[in-house]
């Protein structure tokens, strides 16, 4: 008996050692388990953790596009498109068509100008033989008239020349802005783009003594088409739109907004005549100014890296944004009627007179508008009427008005910066679309 008791005392002694060590054993793999898991949790949220810091360090340093730009903007630029009829046009995007913008460069390393064509550029500021832009206007107009990407320009499939005649502080001088022009007629331009405005030369209207104004004459002579602003003076008005969009036979634009009613800044006409302080006659339609208005509040723009706003889209207001818009048009209507361009069967001055005779007759009017507003200019630019109604008529005669027209509202206030130079970018410089919509 006690033999046994030994026996089976023995044996419950031996099974609590084994299951001792089967516990302690589950126990070693499962503290390792855990002991593994922590580290290497904890090893993902560092290297993560350094992703997001490297991240964020490339983001602010190189200004790389993530995910494109806002959906505000793309909204906006719909809005655009579709008052301006370019999203009616399908097959034409000013391929064939050769603009020339003159502003203060461009940024060629912005991924939605990836894809343009620049066949000439000149820096009449510093001479440099690359292209740059180290004020950032000349990239947003230049991203109205031919972006490819997040944004879509109004003529992506043009050709562009560049001629960076304005400096880092957004001025310039008539000297250079005219050496400019020259400059675009000689490379073969078809459009030249002038979002820039200044004080009128004396003499306007009957001859001119300004450099600026006889290299656009020339200019037009010689069968290009200059679309220049109207000017940002609107709040503050001086009582006639600015040089060169004065000269004659300059297509000279104002700005509106996303609900179609005048942008506050856009500058008004004088088109009754002057003597005093520079005597002008009376102006005479089709070449009342401003002859036509296009978008110019909070139009979405490219971004220039050297800006340091972080991002590569913002917006921008002011009839410099609505002057890169119509010079875009242009180059669509170009396209579908080549016989207009400077070489083309029709070409020419006469050119000019019968595409501004055109928009007189084809641009959208404000609701009770009959002709011309000294703001409103002749309407709305409406490219869709301009390229159905050249196709469908072989000489210039009046076209029926569209009786739906959108309700005129209260324009929207927009803060401008006086100009105190000759010659400067009419525009609010770009603003990153991350600020508040002032």
């Amino acid at each position: 008996m006690h033999e046994l008791d030994f026996l089976d005392d023995e044996a419950i002694d031996e099974g609590q050692y084994k299951d001792r060590k089967i516990e302690e054993e589950e126990s070693f793999i499962g503290n390792s388990s855990l002991n593994l898991l922590i580290k290497v949790t904890s090893s993902l949220v560092v290297l993560l953790s350094v992703l997001i810091i490297s991240l964020w360090a490339v983001y602010q340093t190189a200004d790389v596009a993530f995910g494109g730009p806002p959906s505000s903007l793309e909204l906006w630029e719909d809005e655009y498109r579709d008052m301006t009829g370019l999203d009616r046009i399908s097959n034409l995007d000013g391929s064939g068509t050769t603009i020339c913008i003159v502003d203060t460069g461009i940024d060629v390393t912005h991924p939605d100008l990836e894809k343009i064509n620049i066949t000439s550029w000149i820096d009449l500021i510093s001479g440099e033989n690359t292209p740059y832009d180290d004020e950032g206007h000349g990239t947003a107009m230049a991203g109205i008239i031919a972006a490819n990407g997040g944004l879509n320009g109004v003529s992506p499939g043009a050709d562009l020349l560049i001629a960076k005649a304005i400096s880092d502080d957004g001025s310039g001088t008539d000297a250079v802005i005219a050496d400019a022009v020259d400059w675009c007629v000689s490379e073969g331009s078809d459009v030249i783009s002038l979002s820039l405005g200044g004080n009128q030369g004396f003499g306007s209207g009957f001859f001119t003594t300004d450099e600026l104004e006889e290299s656009v004459e020339d200019a037009i002579d010689s069968g290009v088409f200059v679309v220049a602003a109207a000017g940002n003076d609107g709040e503050d008005d001086n009582g006639d739109v600015e040089s060169p969009g004065s000269v004659e036979d300059v297509i000279c634009v104002g700005a509106i907004t996303r609900t179609s009613s005048i942008w506050s800044g856009s500058s008004e006409g004088d088109n009754n005549g002057r003597l005093w302080p520079n005597p002008i006659l009376p102006r005479q339609d089709p070449d009342k100014k401003p002859e036509v208005v296009a978008p110019g509040h909070e139009v979405p723009v490219l971004m220039a890296s050297g800006m340091g706003s972080g991002t590569w889209w913002g917006w921008s207001s002011g009839t410099s944004a609505a002057t890169a818009w119509v010079s875009g048009s242009i180059a669509i209507f170009l396209e579908g009627n080549p016989e207009m361009k400077r070489d083309g069967a029709q070409g020419g001055a006469s050119a000019i007179s019968e595409l501004k005779l055109m928009i007189a007759q084809n641009s959208e009017m404000k609701e009770g508008q009959e002709g011309h507003d000294d703001h409103y200019g002749y309407g709305i630019l409406r490219i869709d009427l301009l390229v159905n109604y050249s196709e469908n008529n072989s000489s210039i005669s009046v076209m029926p008005r569209n009786d739906n027209l959108p309700t005129e509202r209260h324009p929207e206030v927009v803060p401008q910066t006086s100009q105190a130079i000759r010659r400067t970018t009419a525009n609010v410089p770009p603003d990153s679309s991350t600020k508040e919509t002032e």
